[in-house]
């Protein structure tokens, strides 16, 4: 095998590089048994797995693939090609960084690829897909050999596991001939746009390769679930078809004879570590057409706030005393709304969000600063108007008279249910439902929220006073 790594950026001057032979396009078929699908197509149905790369940095100054099974890639890619020019110009491509994001799914990968005049073509590179039949097969050896599954499991493809599905008639990795270029620049056969692609799917084999078997029909956790029913049932003794076909008592453990055997069970692995940061967002930037209707900024950016979210709930999770808290109450749409707003989303979401929920512009500001100041509680106090009861009031009067000494105690006047106002000055307290008090400061003739609530209304106005300076 010839070595894809020893590439630096002067070879791109080599007209010819180290490709080999290549030979002329031969029409054959792949039959059931040599573990190959009849079909080309990329576009499956509506449940067919796509999982999306975001553009890589440039490769320059390293090779492409590390990994035996990346460069088998790189190695059918070479034996494929008729124009070894043709894959000079796209590996300078590649390094260049001129490919987009990489969509890839049953059969097919996608990307945009760019010239350097900024000119992008959508390119597309056909696999065959892999039948049920072949599929059975390979999970039926991969349950039979547990160090298949566990090499899967760290990202890895030993030769041994592709040459035990060789043995079955299951070809993984492709050979002469087996990847079929597609390109928007009307080329025939393959182009350095597309060339660019292959080298650039050799990267992401060398990090995962389940990358492959999607590529191949699968992804990773269909597999890793029929791979579970089969150990399972090969466990009971039974295959996943006759279980499927047996009666409901013919499956499952005596709930007495698995609380027996509670104590032999291991432990449960202790909870991962948090990620430093949330996970980014899958890219958008395929080079296909959105369906209508769809934005792909704001998808985008919900994709980005739901990462942030579920960063936060994990680290909540697993932080001391989390069982001994009470839930978060659910947001209603308008709440959410101001939440999204207050993540500073940019000023065409921002504009989307004041229309979607009625308030304007400067309305939606008003209410993402009660969100910073307290969330809904404080977002709460900017919409509704609470009437508190005589008792309330009784004891809000109380404490008004208690809160201040003697000359430091502002002149306030009633503005309304649970509304206070400093006499000569722009500022009000607002008591809340939850019994904390609200600082609010007059802006435009618009009452704004000044600061978080406090139970103490000294607190709370200090900060709406020292806001206004």
């Amino acid at each position: 095998m010839n070595d894809f790594n020893d590439l630096d950026e002067h070879e791109e001057h080599d007209e010819h590089g180290e490709h080999g032979e290549h030979r002329e396009d031969e029409e054959h078929e792949e039959s059931d048994d040599a573990g190959h699908g009849s079909g080309r197509s990329g576009h499956g149905g509506a449940g067919e797995e796509v999982r999306t790369f975001p553009a890589q940095p440039p490769a320059r100054g390293r090779g492409f693939a590390a990994s035996w099974w990346g460069q088998t890639w790189l190695k059918a890619l070479q034996d494929t090609a008729l124009d070894g020019e043709q894959l000079t110009r796209g590996r300078r491509s590649a390094r260049a960084g001129a490919v987009g994001a990489v969509s890839v799914r049953p059969g097919r990968i996608t990307a945009v690829v760019r010239d350097r005049d900024g000119t992008g073509h959508r390119c597309d590179v056909l696999l065959t897909e892999l039948t049920d039949t072949a599929w059975d097969r390979f999970l039926d050896m991969a349950v039979d050999r547990a160090e298949h599954i566990a090499a899967l499991l760290d990202r890895e493809m030993p030769p041994h596991l592709v040459e035990d599905a060789a043995t079955t008639g299951v070809e993984l990795l492709p050979g002469i001939g087996d990847l079929e270029p597609e390109c928007g620049c009307g080329a025939w056969d393959l182009c350095p746009h597309t060339a660019a692609l292959c080298y650039e799917v050799a990267r992401l084999l060398d990090q995962d390769p389940f990358v492959l078997l999607l590529l191949r029909g699968r992804g990773e956790r269909r597999l890793l679930d029929e791979l579970q029913l089969r150990s399972v049932a090969r466990a009971a003794g039974s295959s996943p078809t006759a279980e499927a076909e047996s009666g409901p008592a013919d499956r499952g453990v005596r709930a007495d004879e698995a609380f027996a055997a509670r104590d032999i069970l291991p432990p449960l692995p202790a909870p991962p570590a948090v990620p430093a940061e949330p996970g980014r967002p899958p890219a958008l930037d395929s080079g296909s057409e959105p369906a209508p209707g769809i934005d792909p900024d704001a998808l985008e950016f919900l994709a980005s706030d739901a990462a942030a979210r579920a960063h936060r709930l994990l680290a909540e999770a697993l932080a001391p005393g989390h069982g001994r808290q009470p839930p978060e109450p659910a947001l209603t749409a308008g709440e959410d709304a101001v939440r999204l707003a207050a993540s500073v989303p940019g000023p065409v979401i921002a504009r989307r969000l004041a229309e979607s929920t009625g308030r304007g512009r400067a309305g939606l500001d008003r209410a993402v600063r009660a969100w910073r100041a307290g969330g809904a509680a404080g977002l709460a106090v900017l919409d509704e108007v609470w009437a508190p009861g005589q008792e309330e009031l009784a004891r809000a009067a109380a404490v008004l008279g208690s809160a201040w000494e003697g000359a430091a105690r502002p002149r306030l006047r009633a503005s309304g249910p649970g509304r206070w106002t400093v006499i000569g000055a722009e500022t009000q307290l607002r008591l809340g439902g939850d019994g904390r008090w609200w600082p609010y400061r007059r802006e435009q003739g618009h009452w704004c929220p000044a600061g978080p609530g406090a139970h103490d209304p000294a607190e709370a106005l200090a900060e709406a006073l020292g806001e206004a300076g």
